[in-house]
């Protein structure tokens, strides 16, 4: 099974494929963070003499659709997790269920304040990584997904539930 967790930065993506690892302990299972997937520094996109980490054309979409592929056969889960994870449509194909962790604006400004994984982040980069988010960020046909609301406890019991579906 091939699960595709999407939503904004600081949502909680990275914390849920933790969880549902952990869950599946009995099961080969291998999580894939599409951060992983970054094209070279040459050819990233920049915005305002920066790099465009938020931007699609910085993931190698092919490679990472490619290592899916391939882990799907090695393990009885794939847990594939980002904030683009739905933007490349032959990769949304593969996906047997969807994850959707939403989380408002303002608890992403906070969230992102308190984020010095890469360093601070000046405000208009923050607000930026807002839009990308609704602007590639988003998946088309919420009916197919299970959304899942990141500002509060995750309960994991009503995803499996959805995942056993």
């Amino acid at each position: 099974m091939i699960i595709a967790i999407g939503g904004v930065s600081t949502a909680g993506k990275t914390t849920l494929a933790k969880q549902l690892r952990d869950y599946f302990q009995n099961k080969k299972v291998i999580t894939l963070c599409q951060d992983d997937f970054v094209k070279p520094v040459e050819q990233l996109p920049t915005i305002n003499g920066r790099i465009d980490w938020e931007h699609p054309d910085s993931i190698d979409h092919e490679r990472f659709l490619q290592v899916i592929v391939a882990e799907n056969k090695e393990n009885d889960l794939v847990i594939a997790e980002g904030l683009l994870i739905y933007w490349f449509q032959p990769l949304c194909k593969m996906f047997d269920k969807r994850l959707f962790v939403t989380i408002d604006y303002q608890t992403f400004v906070k969230r992102k304040a308190h984020d010095n994984r890469w360093g601070h982040e000046p405000e208009w980069y923050i607000e930026h990584i807002w839009n990308s988010y609704l602007k590639f960020g988003q998946i088309a046909q919420l009916s197919s997904i299970f959304q899942i609301d990141g500002s509060k406890h995750i309960s994991l019991q009503p995803i499996i539930n959805y995942l056993n579906q």
